[in-house]
């Protein structure tokens, strides 16, 4: 099963998480949260990686009627959008919505999950435009 969509950037990490942010933002979506695996994992374990940057995107009506469909949905959300080097260069993914419905089989959620998949297909193909 495909979970991600996904692209590799023709920019730097940074610009790219920025990019990536601001498309976000462009469909609708702010980010609740910013985590830094690679300093993390230095911090925690001492461990070497890679730059790695998890952002939870969030559209709060979006949210608001996935919970009012499903209220273990939350499990899910925020969006999370990663941005992470690898192989010397720039990726970047969003979590597919569609995919829950594997998992979450609510056909209330349908209509939601193809909305938010198509705004976060935008940003991905957007922020990874040359």
């Amino acid at each position: 099963m495909r979970y991600a969509i996904s692209a590799v950037a023709p920019r730097s990490f940074d610009e790219t998480v920025l990019r990536i942010t601001d498309e976000l933002k462009k469909e609708g979506f702010g980010i609740l949260t910013t985590i830094d695996m690679q300093a993390t994992l230095k911090a925690k374990l001492g461990a070497e990686v890679p730059r790695y940057v998890i952002l939870g995107a969030c559209n709060p009506r979006f949210a608001h009627q996935a919970l009012a469909a499903e209220a273990e949905i939350g499990l899910f959300l925020p969006c999370n959008v990663i941005v992470y080097e690898k192989e010397e260069r720039v990726h970047l993914a969003a979590f597919d919505p569609e995919a829950m419905s594997a998992l979450v089989r609510n056909p209330e959620l349908a209509p939601l999950e193809a909305d938010v998949r198509a705004r976060l297909e935008r940003a991905v193909a957007a922020a990874a435009a040359v």
